[in-house]
């Protein structure tokens, strides 16, 4: 009897066990604490990490910062959600350098962790209004990155109507991606050491009208010194209006901190130039290069240019793959780096002396950025079922260790998703990879409804990343299989399948698709062909506005995402022209563009729309403006299709605010639900 009761009670602790771990959820998602900024000190005693929470009844989140002792893996608070800091950086001497706002006014302070008790204010700067800063390594020179006036604006130009909220605009580019261009552009400005203080050098464009980092995504990333601090290395794309909306071609530049001449290297190169890094013996400038004028998606490659001679070198040309990051070894004999190959984000080691590459990670995670020390690297990793903590990895064997569980205990309840992995023949014999997330607690008996996911870009990689829109984990723990197949025009599988798409939008990619669907519904008995639907965004939503025509029944419902429904009306409202014109041919009304918008353009297929559709989109989109979803929306309703549009006035492309991202995936699954279920 005893025996019996010990065995009944062991069965009961097990099922109570096994019951607490909980599906996750858009609750989950929004408690989660989001890790980034991981920066080394130079001795390899300290980890800086942030972190930041979200309120979403506050609509808002906050910012912690942490110090973490890598040989004891203790953590400590360094900065409170009530602080207001940024750009934290390490000096050659451990100390810590980062902006802090105060009042009307932005402080560069640093303090050196474990000696002083309180920071000490390096630069007192008279405005609140600095971006980013970066120093020389001898701390001789520091660089800042603040905003000044270069465009008149109409109450400039109309001083007595103070009041009207008009624009006149008579060139391009008068808005990009979420924002109206204002009158104001990011310039460096050099500041000298004057005994214990600095002293304000000026303007180094000296009133250019560009901006010193190319907007709107450039930072301070892409500036630094030499290691002497003799020479300011900068790269942005010095053009306005139709010039800079056409071309990619940015240049790599070089400021003589002494002279003020400035001098651009790379103007043999037509696409995009970015991320200068000076070796550690000041002898070699690396950075980022593509080829093509125009082609936001070209190869990505390492450039090594000898500083004295410069000649220059492809240190990467052996390699069939883009790079995302780079960064030098101490020595300054390898550069490590990352790139997408084959559904992931690994990180990678080229030998700068035979430009031999090899792949140092093979995890099936997302490398993210990293810091390389003497025998190992630190760096942020991520997968579709793990949000990012800080790694070690070995660089002999390439082991990786886990030294932050910044959401373990929330994660610890939660009941995960299956990624799988399967390969599959394309319509042109070709074999693509598809990964496959199955709900938890999958059982293969069961039937489960499923969505196709198609990703945006279009020349963007379905890797293990971990996405608070498009969360694979939230997708599968609300009982669907997703089907995320890595279709033409992905990276990560060489520049042939990445360049297939430009120009073929509608074409191979679609069949891609289709073939996914087909493929994995007869051999995977557990998906339920019955209940399948398509779900994406930018690229991604044109993708179901495109399917909605073809699918021949396949899909029982839709959900497009700033999609693109209109090719020429898109090409006619969007600002960065040279995307339009590399990837879909061009302006419409050039006769050797019209069969590309015929073939290419989904709104040419809404006579065969027959499916229910869910339409978002944001009122700050102006990579795909909102008059898309609405044109979309406005078919559908036409044509008594069931439908509906979700709107976010002030969203861009992407959807940020807490409530917003709530909002979202409640009305996505309501919307799914009603259909698949």
């Amino acid at each position: 009897m005893k025996k019996i009761l010990f065995f009944l009670i062991a069965l009961f602790t097990f099922s109570v066990g096994f019951s607490q771990k909980e599906l996750f959820t858009v609750d989950h998602l929004w408690k989660l604490k989001r890790l980034s900024g991981t920066a080394v000190s130079s001795d390899e005693k300290w980890v800086f990490y942030q972190s930041t929470s979200y309120d979403v009844a506050a609509n808002s989140g906050k910012t912690t910062g942490y110090l973490m002792d890598l040989t004891s893996g203790a953590t400590t608070e360094l900065f409170t959600p009530a602080d207001a800091f940024w750009n934290v950086v390490w000096d050659k001497t451990n100390t810590l350098w980062w902006l802090r706002s105060v009042k009307d006014r932005t402080e560069l302070v640093k303090m050196k962790p474990g000696t002083d008790k309180l920071p000490t204010v390096v630069y007192p700067f008279d405005t609140d209004e600095i971006e980013g800063f970066t120093f020389s390594a001898n701390q001789e020179y520091i660089a800042t990155l603040q905003p000044v006036k270069v465009r008149q604006t109409v109450h400039d130009l109309h001083p007595d109507l103070p009041k009207t909220q008009a624009r006149i605009e008579d060139d391009l580019m008068y808005r990009h991606w979420n924002a109206w261009q204002g009158e104001k552009a990011l310039h460096l400005f050099l500041y000298e050491k004057s005994g214990t203080t600095y002293t304000a050098k000026g303007d180094v464009l000296n009133g250019e009208p560009y901006a010193a980092v190319t907007p709107p995504f450039g930072g301070i990333d892409d500036v630094t010194f030499s290691q002497d601090g003799k020479t300011l290395y900068y790269s942005t794309k010095k053009k306005i209006g139709k010039e800079f909306a056409q071309s990619t071609d940015s240049q790599i530049y070089a400021y003589d901190v002494k002279s003020g001449a400035t001098t651009c290297i790379t103007e043999q190169h037509k696409g995009y130039d970015t991320n200068p890094r000076v070796s550690p013996d000041n002898a070699k400038l690396a950075y980022l290069s593509m080829a093509r004028d125009g082609f936001e998606a070209d190869k990505n490659r390492i450039m090594v240019r000898n500083i004295a001679t410069g000649l220059e070198e492809d240190v990467t040309r052996g390699l069939d793959l883009s790079v995302e990051s780079f960064v030098w070894n101490a020595k300054g004999q390898f550069i490590y780096f990352t790139a997408a190959v084959k559904g992931t984000k690994q990180l990678f080691e080229v030998d700068l002396k035979t430009a031999k590459t090899r792949q140092v990670t093979t995890e099936v995670c997302d490398i993210l950025s990293f810091s390389v020390l003497k025998d190992r690297v630190i760096v942020e990793r991520q997968s579709m079922v793990a949000p990012t903590d800080i790694w070690q990895i070995t660089l002999k064997n390439g082991a990786q260790k886990q030294l932050t569980a910044i959401n373990k205990e929330l994660m610890s309840t939660i009941a995960l998703p299956t990624v799988t992995e399967k390969w599959i023949t394309t319509t042109d014999g070709k074999k693509m990879l598809v990964w496959v997330i199955l709900p938890p607690n999958f059982d293969a008996k069961a039937k489960y409804p499923a969505l196709l996911y198609c990703q945006g870009g279009p020349q963007s990689p379905v890797s293990q990343y971990f996405s608070y829109r498009w969360n694979f984990l939230l997708m599968a723990s609300n009982g669907y299989v997703i089907m995320a197949p890595n279709r033409r025009g992905l990276p990560g599988f060489g520049q042939e399948w990445n360049d297939a798409i430009s120009k073929d939008w509608g074409g191979q990619a679609m069949r891609d698709y289709l073939v996914t669907v087909d493929s994995l519904t007869t051999t995977e008995s557990y998906i339920d062909k019955n209940k399948l639907g398509a779900v994406g965004a930018s690229y991604g939503g044109y993708s179901v506005y495109y399917l909605a025509g073809i699918h021949n029944n396949r899909f029982k419902t839709f959900v497009s995402h700033c999609g693109l429904f209109n090719l020429e009306s898109w090409y006619g409202t969007t600002e960065e022209l040279f995307f339009a014109n590399f990837d879909i041919g061009g302006p419409y009304w050039k006769p050797e563009n019209k069969e590309l918008y015929l073939k290419n353009s989904p709104h040419l297929l809404v006579d065969k729309w027959n499916t229910p559709m869910l339409v978002i989109h944001g009122g700050k989109d102006f990579r795909v403006p909102e008059s898309e979803g609405m044109q979309a929306f406005q078919a559908l309703q036409l044509k008594g299709i069931p439908s509906k549009y979700l709107y976010f006035p002030d969203e861009g492309h992407w959807i940020t605010k807490p409530q917003n991202g709530v909002l979202w995936y409640r009305t996505y699954f309501e919307w799914l639900d009603s259909y698949l279920k």
